[in-house]
Order: C-alpha cells, then structure tokens, then sequence
C-alpha cells in the first residue's frame, strides 16, 4: 500500500497511525466505515458504517467537480455515523495515479533512496515535479536480483490530493492518509484472500470492482498485483436505461433501482440484458490478461463495487467466464457492533471494499 507522503502538510511518517475512519468518495456515493480491533486476537470489529448519495456529476473520471456537494454529503455521513473520530483515510482513483515499479541497488541510505526515487522518477511522470505528490514503498528485495531492491512508486498531480483533503476539511474532518483505490481495495481483499481453499495461493485472483462509470479490474497472485485495467461499464449505465425505459427521472431510476418498485418486465427487458453486458466486458477483461501477461488461467473472480451486489450477476459472470466467481464481503470473519444490522452490511459489503481498505490503515504499523 502507497503510504502517502504527498508533500502536504499532513503527518503520513508518524510511526503509530492515529484512529481513523475509511473514507471512499466515488462518482455515486460516499462510503465511510470505522473498524476497531480485539484486544486478544488482533480480528477486526466493524463499528459502523455509512453510505451517502452524491449528486450526478459531482465527481467524474475521479474529480471532483462539486467541492460542496461532496463536503456535505462527508457532513451527513460523518454524522450519521455518530463517531467522535475525526481522522480520516483518503484514497484517489487509479487513473489519478502515475504507478511504476522500479529497481534500485539495496543497501541505500534513506537520503540516497530518497534521491535515487526522485531521479527515477523523472523518466516515468510526464509532469515537473513541483506539480506533483510523490511517494514510494519498498517492496522487498528483487525477484531477479539479490543486489537490488523492488520499489513502488507512485506520484499524481497535487490538485487531485488537495481537491480530497479540500472536502475532509471542509466537512470538519482532517485527512491523515492518502492512498491509491486498488491498493486500499488489495488490503481489503486480505479478508477474503483467507476465505478461499488454501489462501489461493499461487493462484490467480480476478478482483472486478464496478463501480458507477467505470469497471477495474485488478488480477492478485499472492497478495501482489500482476495486472490491472479498467474498463467503461458501470451501474450508470443501468440507471439511464431504466430512465428510457420506465419515464423516470436519474433521481428516480436510481431509487428504483436500488429499492425496487419496478414493472414486472424489469428483469427481462432491462436488468438481464445489463448484467450479460457486465458478464462479457469481464470476459473480455480476462482475455486481455491472457494475452499480456504470462499467466493462462484465473481461480477466482470476485465482485466488488456497488453493481456486485446485483441479483444474478454473479451466476452471470460465472456461466460467461467459466470461473468460480463470488461476491466480495471483507466482513465475513469480523465481529460485527450491536449498531450494524448483518442483513443490510451483507448488501452493501461489496460497495465498502475500499472503505474497508482505507479503514484497515489505522492498524497499520508502517
């Protein structure tokens, strides 16, 4: 996970991470979560959650657009939650971020390897980097090479992290963490990663997040990303075509859409033809891992994202794809707080995987 030293004033080195909450803000939403941890086992406790609705277009292609709107909807949110804790875990979206994993001689000083990044990083960002937050982990020593070691870097522009902290402050919130949606999403995924036969291991984990306009897909072998894509298919695509089909307005689509009420030809007409529509970009998503990596085979495919929780779309996904397909829920395997109600967290569960991501952050000793 990028660590998220992004040159604001904000304490990311600090060696105990502070309480705080996972907050994710998406195109359609903002989901807030806070986990606290048991005292004897080190398992998970989800304390309590929530998910705000944000207007269309107040964030689109990762920006936002409606600084107002979003800090209200943090406002609410936070509110709602009737959380005393303040601190929270950011997180932009990928295609925010510049990612690339480099190789640099072990042994460095800290200063050194502070420098050698930087002059790496030159030849990877297309921007001066002034204009950019720049950050780096070191993942372990290289595959390849016993004299080096494997980094990760990531940078990004500084108004896409200054547009994020911009909206926490303004809901009277402060952000302490930066990260990166696939890298919280990863984190997550550890939780379901110990749900599988043998902690699939050594296999080949298809993590397919759908989301409102956009469709990642995140292919994890051992807990390390080999490949990721995104495509464009998303719920707003479902919402529009119930739009058309039923008169309604984006207010109303999505409310239907989400708490039913819809005519009986609803499933045939409009929700079966989307989720073969998601079924075969996900199809599609695997050839092109086929095809660019080395790898002939995924074990898993698993559904996260606010469309996860569709009906049906996972027997969809798993006919198209011929691959043992699931829907995500990190909580499976944690303690839930009287305040949670299990039904209602089991529907919305996939939708929180970055939350959680995020929310896993305060645990986190680096």
């Amino acid at each position: 996970m990028i660590k998220g030293n992004f040159d604001i004033p904000l304490d990311f080195l600090q060696t105990s991470t502070p309480p705080m909450i996972g907050v994710d803000i998406s195109a359609s939403s903002v989901k807030m979560l806070e986990l606290s941890e048991l005292p004897k086992n080190g398992g998970y406790v989800v304390e309590r959650y929530a998910i705000e609705a944000l207007p269309a277009d107040a964030v689109s292609d990762g920006n936002i657009n409606n600084l107002d709107a979003v800090s209200d909807a943090l406002r609410r949110a936070w509110k709602r939650m009737g959380t005393r804790i303040k601190n929270v875990s950011l997180a932009l979206p990928a295609a925010a971020v510049i990612s690339k994993k480099i190789m640099l001689p072990a042994g460095l000083r800290e200063d050194d390897l502070e420098y050698q990044v930087e002059s790496e990083a030159n030849q990877y960002i297309p921007f001066a980097l002034e204009e950019v937050n720049l950050d780096f982990q070191v993942i372990g020593p290289s595959p390849t090479n016993p004299e080096e070691i494997e980094i990760l870097l990531a940078a990004s522009r500084k108004a896409n992290v200054e547009d994020r902290v911009a909206a926490a402050q303004s809901a009277g919130l402060k952000a302490v963490v930066v990260d990166v949606e696939p890298y919280a999403a990863e984190a997550a995924f550890e939780q379901i990663r110990t749900q599988l036969p043998n902690g699939a291991v050594d296999q080949c984990v298809a993590v397919v997040d759908i989301g409102a306009s956009v469709m990642n897909v995140n292919v994890l072998r051992n807990g390390q990303s080999v490949y990721m894509r995104d495509q464009q298919i998303g719920g707003i695509q479902l919402t529009q075509q119930i739009q058309s089909s039923f008169g309604l307005s984006p207010e109303e689509a999505e409310a239907a859409k989400r708490n039913g009420g819809l005519p009986e030809n609803y499933e045939s007409d409009v929700l079966s033809p989307f989720r073969e529509s998601v079924a075969m970009e996900v199809a599609r998503a695997l050839q092109f891992f086929f095809t660019s990596t080395q790898y002939n085979e995924v074990n898993y495919v698993v559904l996260a994202g606010g469309c996860a929780a569709l009906a049906g779309l996972d027997e969809a996904v798993a006919t198209r794809t011929q691959v043992n397909t699931l829907v995500a829920n990190p909580f499976e395997l944690m303690t839930l707080s009287s305040r949670i109600k299990p039904r209602q967290l089991q529907t919305d569960a996939p939708a929180l995987m970055i939350a959680c991501g995020l929310a896993m952050r305060r645990f986190d000793p680096s």
